[in-house]
């Protein structure tokens, strides 16, 4: 009887292990990918400051 539950667990395991696998694998591509495209920021310079109110300005005074 002790061996049956064993080989349930170990089936019952393996697509647990297979998804958790492939969920580990996405999620480090994507935190590989978050690095990437900070490190790609930081050396084009920080365009998110861009939409500030000096562009604004110069329509209004026109």
């Amino acid at each position: 009887m002790e061996r049956k539950k064993q080989d349930r667990k170990a089936k019952a395991g393996s697509p647990r292990e297979e998804r958790l696998k492939a969920a580990l694998k996405a999620n480090m591509a994507r935190r590989k990918a978050q690095a990437r495209a900070r490190a790609a920021g930081e050396v084009t310079g920080d365009s998110g400051g861009e939409t500030g109110g000096s562009g604004s300005s110069d329509k209004d005074e026109g």
